[in-house]
């Protein structure tokens, strides 16, 4: 068995100006860290698997958010440092990269040891995904310095949320 890493929506509509809901500079910070951990989870065989936001135009998510990542529209593009390493996507329509997808079944072939979870947001769409897996059972880690958000008080709460109240254990940067 080997641990599974899930690259949560680094695309263009996230993580380049001005676009919608471009998350800053703070995202921008974790591109490098990424891509390290990307390396290294491929260089112990780790299967890496990119969740894709991906919405019809009309998606009943809109009403909360701006218009983003649009099906078809180059802000669903995986950001083209990490292009090279996406050649296994997963479009997803909600939150948590379960909902709707095939997410759940890839990883009941795969049956990784561990699920390594990195990308943006950390308080919406990677902690999303956390608690889908955790509920799961599966073991869950977070590097902290492969998690942003366009907001730092709800990244900071989200991380403590994942590790006290779902149990997914948090690398802290030191």
């Amino acid at each position: 068995m080997t641990n599974v890493l899930l690259v949560v929506d680094m695309v263009v509509g996230f993580l380049e100006p001005g676009f919608n809901l471009y998350c800053g500079e703070k995202a921008r910070d974790i591109i490098p860290k990424v891509q390290t951990l990307i390396s290294e989870q491929i260089n112990l065989g780790s299967e890496v698997i990119f969740l894709n936001d991906n919405h019809l135009p009309d998606d009943l998510e809109f009403d909360m958010f701006p218009v983003h990542c649009v099906v078809g529209t180059k802000e669903t593009l995986v950001i083209p440092e990490l292009r090279a390493y996406a050649n296994n996507i997963i479009p997803k329509t909600r939150y948590s990269g379960f909902y709707g997808t095939v997410l759940e079944q890839r990883l009941k072939i795969l049956r990784p040891d561990k699920i390594i979870i990195c990308g943006v947001c950390t308080d919406i769409c990677v902690m999303h995904t956390t608690a889908d897996a955790r509920n799961r059972d599966y073991k869950v880690e977070i590097k902290e310095s492969t998690v942003a958000s366009f907001d730092e008080r709800a990244h900071e709460v989200a991380l403590e949320h994942m590790e006290k109240i779902l149990g997914a254990e948090i690398i802290r940067d030191l």
